[in-house]
């Protein structure tokens, strides 16, 4: 009978590649008789067969048995055979393992040639039974009389220990004796076990420190230098005598070895080990560095990624000198392999200051301007660079630099490196706030939220920063390209949102605010989300509520035309949004039709007194009286409204600093629950609430009855007996005892099924504690260059700025970290509040001098007023009611004495 071999087999697998799963179930079928035959030769052929099929996937668990067999044969190369097996198809659960104790243990007493067969398979499938009961054996053959027993036998050794640490102070003394072996290669394998089992505990490894380290003194091989050298590397934090000890071997290694991989190793213990500090590491660090940056001018990629994952390590410590080869680094961001470009931007995160963060910043900001389209190629100089084989591969439009993944980085990591700890390395905030408006231009990756958050963030913690912040805001509101290009996946709409918002809050630092009136209601915005739009019609109130109040102290009733175009313009444009499909918008436009309709007949009803004659202004005048202001009144309707609180940051634990009012309670129900979703509602409850029912029923009824009232008067009866029944249903009646513990009884139960609803959501989050931090001084720089920018020069519709009375000054920039805090609130109280005014600057690696403090500002800080003081203001619009006459109407106007701010 004709057997395959394994040759045969790999012939047929290679000739069979269209029906291989047929050809495999054959030969498995075959294999499964050659391993029942008591022919030793065929079943190890069987065997090896197997094996390879192993190594394709199938399984052979089934043959666990016949491999135990193979490897009990006395010939040696069907003894190996069964070995190889064993370390191929074995796991730590395979049943036969425990067969094979007493095999092993034969085998390790055999012959060399055995014992090496032995040893290596048994480095691959040794589990905590085996090597409990074969740790003896094992430690004595470290004392064999061949290396390259002993060699093996450390390896095993080291498996031992993993799979079986009680042997740990055993066996350590005997791979100790090691270290010091005649054969070269006995201590290289010992050195590599100890390399990897001193993670484990490095204190029990200290002793060997003196041996180690005349090995590395006295050793010309490379690769065991390396292993020795990392292994001080993770004894070093332990034992800080051993750092001095260090310091010159390894200073000589690193001028001396033309070894790469041991330069680098040596660098890398040197960083991780805190050998780097005090004045003799100062200059170790310098020529660590130095040698990092010449692996960054080499071709090689390899030696270019691991000397920027070294300075990411270094720069914590020394900074400065890492900062000689900033030019450097930043253009490892211009290489074409991307992992190198992640390791530079890391790089360049982990060593931003004050002091370099412009050109860091700005030079990231230019990798995503895409080339401009005019010095694209033609389709003609395409075509004909495919065609000739001699010309250039023109570059693709998915490099590294423009794929949505990187830029997307690249977007990140720019608004990381300005927002870290508050903007503290910012200087200039006026150059930050024009490079998130360019970061929206060019970024064409989803980045606007972000983008949106730090543009109000600024604008509301600096003030030094908010006329610059409303100068752009009215540019990008402005720009037809960019709405149009907004809703566009990539576009920033959320920049919209953010200048909307920051003109209509601070609209004050506008000298002509009504013009911007026309870009917030342009028919254009209804292509964005409905947050957006919202948002622009609350900015236009805002606008025109403090250019209306403006107006009125200035007044002059030439003005009163101007004032009634503009207001008809809103009503005209708001006219659009009262319709829109979206609930938010909808309810905002109603509200400004309201308002200006309004507004729109008392400037209608307004009589300028040069528009009277002397008898009419004489008979106005008796009528009025001195309560006439001489303007519209309605012109500062609006603008009490928005204006009667100034919107500051708060504060981390504001809300936490509240004390709860007495008789609230958190707890109680807002609208009692069903009785099938909620708690049972007691007796007593039902019939408190069928009382209150029974009550407001018989009022109303004797209300019926009365006599004939007016419509209005009977409204506001009606209103007052509604409010006084809310107010007496939200006093809770006397609680007793039982009835207090019957309801935490049922709290208690409730929030226990609450627990379980995927529905309800629990915050269980950690509080935030606030850190300390320090106010930054700024000096303005540079700007940005070479980038689109977001202007529409020469556009007199656009509003402009005021004018400064001191245009020279330089800015100072004064940024509020830790937010407006409730009136007479302790910050001591509340956890994790952090009182910055009496602390100190803590010391930072980025600052000048040998202190890290920051050196104080030469001039002056920004101050403005809390409050614009008013010139003038209006008196109250009262109600006044005519009498009916006869086949007449009844004459009312809206008292708006009272008003009070609207919640946006």
């Amino acid at each position: 009978m004709w057997e395959r071999t394994l040759q045969d087999l790999i012939r047929g697998l290679r000739a069979n590649k269209k029906d291989e799963a047929k050809f495999i179930a054959q030969a498995i079928s075959e294999i499964r008789q050659e391993v029942k035959s008591k022919d030793m030769e065929l079943k190890a052929g069987a065997i090896l067969k197997l094996t390879y099929l192993d190594m394709m996937g199938y399984d052979m668990s089934w043959a666990s048995f016949h491999v135990v067999e193979v490897m009990s044969s006395p010939r040696i190369h069907l003894k190996s055979v069964g070995y190889l097996a064993a370390t191929q198809s074995f796991q730590q659960d395979t049943d036969v393992l425990m067969l094979t104790t007493n095999l092993l243990k034969k085998d390790l007493s055999s012959k060399p040639e055995d014992v090496a067969i032995t040893l290596n398979g048994l480095s691959h499938i040794v589990t905590p039974d085996l090597a409990r009961d074969l740790s003896q054996d094992l430690i004595s053959m470290l004392n064999h009389s061949r290396p390259h027993i002993r060699k093996r036998a450390v390896i095993a050794l080291y498996k031992i220990l993993i799979k079986y640490p009680d042997v740990t102070s055993y066996g350590m003394s005997r791979l100790r004796d090691r270290l010091e072996d005649s054969d070269p290669g006995v201590v290289a394998a010992t050195v590599n076990a100890l390399c990897e089992l001193v993670h484990r505990s490095p204190r029990d490894y200290l002793p060997l420190a003196p041996q180690l380290f005349h090995l590395m003194t006295t050793s010309s091989n490379n690769w065991m230098l390396i292993k020795i050298i990392k292994l001080f590397g993770t004894l070093c934090p332990h034992e800080p005598r051993l750092v001095k000890k260090l310091q010159p071997p390894i200073t000589e290694l690193i001028s001396t070895t033309p070894a790469i991989s041991l330069l680098y190793e040596c660098v890398h213990t040197c960083i991780i080990s805190g050998m780097l500090q005090g004045t003799a590491g100062s200059a170790l660090a310098r020529m660590c560095v130095t040698k990092l940056a010449t692996f960054l001018q080499d071709p090689d990629q390899n030696l270019k990624y691991i000397a920027l994952l070294a300075m990411v390590k270094i720069v914590p410590t020394h900074p400065e000198l890492v900062a000689e080869y900033q030019d450097m680094i930043i253009s490892s961001v211009d290489d074409q392999d991307v992992s190198i470009r992640m390791r530079a931007l890391d790089l360049l995160s982990a060593m931003v200051s004050r002091h370099n963060l412009q050109p860091i910043v700005q030079q990231l900001l230019s990798h995503l301007v895409r080339p401009d389209s005019a010095s694209l190629p033609s389709a003609a100089q395409t075509l004909s660079q495919y065609s000739s084989p001699t010309s250039p591969t023109p570059r693709t439009s998915n490099a590294p630099s423009q794929s949505p993944a990187y830029r997307l980085t690249l977007a990140l990591r720019i608004l990381a490196l300005g927002s870290a700890d508050t903007y503290d390395n910012v200087l200039d905030f006026e150059w930050y706030l024009s490079v998130l408006v360019d970061l929206a231009y060019v970024a064409a990756v989803d980045v606007g939220a972000l983008i949106r958050d730090q543009l109000v963030d600024i604008t509301g913690r600096v003030r030094g920063a908010r006329r610059y912040a409303v100068q752009l805001m009215v540019r990008v509101l402005s720009d037809d390209t960019f709405l149009a290009n907004a809703p566009e996946p990539g576009g920033c709409a959320e920049v919209l949102w953010a200048a909307a918002w920051i003109c209509g809050e601070y609209c004050g630092e506008l000298a002509e605010p009504q013009k911007l009136l026309a870009y917030l209601l342009q028919p254009g915005i209804t292509a964005l989300e409905a947050e957006t739009v919202a948002v622009y019609l609350q900015a236009a109130t805002k606008v025109f509520g403090h250019w209306a109040a403006e107006q009125a102290d200035r007044w002059d009733d030439d003005d009163l035309p101007k004032v009634k175009s503009v207001v008809d313009m809103v009503l005209e444009h708001t006219g659009a949004f009262a319709t829109s499909a979206a609930i938010e918008v909808q309810e905002r436009a109603a509200e400004m039709l309201n308002l200006f309709t309004f507004i729109r007949a008392d400037l209608n009803a307004y009589r300028p007194r040069s528009g009277l004659g002397e008898a009419e202004s004489g008979a106005v005048g008796l009528e009025q009286g001195a309560a006439d202001p001489g303007f519209p009144k309605s012109l500062f309707l609006i603008r009490p409204l928005f204006a009667a609180y100034e919107l500051n940051a708060v504060a981390l634990h504001a809300q936490a600093s509240v004390p709860i009012p007495e008789g609230l309670d958190l707890d109680a129900w807002i609208v009692l629950p069903p009785k099938e979703q909620g708690d049972a509602i007691e007796l007593d409850e039902m019939e408190q609430v069928e009382e209150k029912k029974t009550k407001r029923s018989k009022k109303g009824k004797e209300k019926e009855t009365r006599g004939a009232k007016s419509k209005g008067k009977k409204k506001r009866d009606r209103d007052e007996n509604e409010g006084g029944d809310a107010i007496a249903s939200t006093v809770p009646p006397p609680e007793t005892e039982e009835e207090r513990a019957e309801r935490e009884r049922r709290k208690a139960e409730r929030l226990e099924r609450l627990r379980d609803d995927p529905y309800y959501l629990i915050d269980d989050r950690p509080s935030l504690k606030q850190t300390s931090v320090n106010d930054v001084d700024a000096i303005p720089v540079v700007r940005l260059d070479d980038l689109p920018p977001p202007v529409l020069t020469g556009n007199s519709q656009i509003p402009s700025l005021r004018s400064s009375s001191s245009p020279g000054t330089p800015q100072t920039f004064v940024i509020d970290k830790t937010g407006e805090m409730p009136t007479g609130a302790d910050s001591a109280a509340v956890p994790g509040v952090v009182d910055i005014g009496s602390s100190s600057p803590s010391p930072s690696p980025f600052n000048d001098g040998a202190t890290g403090a920051v050196p104080p500002p030469s001039f002056n800080q920004y101050e403005t007023q809390d409050e614009i003081p008013r010139t003038a203001t209006p008196p109250p619009i009262k109600v006044t009611r005519a009498k009916k006459k006869a086949g007449g109407k009844k004459k009312r106007t809206l008292n708006v004495d009272n008003a009070s701010p609207l919640a946006e």
